[in-house]
């Protein structure tokens, strides 16, 4: 058979290309400000981006030859992300855990939400906000809970040490402080 008259796919369907997978059995944690902020995208998607788009289409669809009519195809194109992006939403939302990290303020034990201090076995200080899967930003010093330098610090206090198992080999670090957004703070 030629080429031609076969299908490909193209992955348009394929809902989580290249995000962060959740753990078999695991939960969503996300805090209270980073659900906000998925919730307030699914609604803006929902309410303006999906019927702007959709006018578009119809407006374009109504000029006559869709095959080479630009704005048509973008649009349909378009379409498919925003509804992809709708299904993702929708899932991680309705599993999420909504986790406020305010309510261990003051504690020296490590839960998510804890923005911790640490130094490892080079002298390198660095500090890390332990966040939602979904909300995480590397950029800002945000690391996802089920990231392997989390794993690791989660349930340790100031002055522990822990082991983290990296390529390189098992990375020694110590716990220098821990702190949390205070009762009511809008942190995120």
């Amino acid at each position: 058979m030629s080429k031609a008259f076969t299908k490909e796919s193209d992955g348009d369907d394929d809902d989580e290309v290249g995000l962060p997978p959740l753990p078999p059995g695991g939960r969503n944690y996300i805090t209270p400000q980073g659900f906000a902020r998925l919730k307030g995208e699914l609604l803006d998607l929902i309410d303006n981006e999906r019927p702007r788009i959709v006018e578009i289409v119809h407006w374009a669809a109504s000029n006559g030859d869709r095959s080479e009519n630009g704005d048509y195809l973008y649009g349909k194109k378009r379409l498919r992300e925003i509804d992809r992006r709708i299904r993702f939403l929708t899932k991680r939302l309705e599993i999420a855990e909504v986790v406020d990290p305010s309510v261990h303020a003051g504690s020296e034990q490590i839960y998510f939400g804890a923005t911790v201090t640490y130094v490892d076995d080079e002298g390198e200080e660095r500090t890390i906000t332990i966040m939602g899967i979904d909300e995480a930003d590397s950029a800002r010093q945000q690391v996802s809970w089920i990231a392997p330098v989390s794993r690791a610090l989660l349930k340790a206090r100031v002055g522990d040490e822990v082991a983290l198992p990296t390529p390189a080999g098992v990375r020694t670090l110590e716990v220098l402080d821990v702190t949390y957004p205070e009762p009511g703070s809008a942190a995120g």
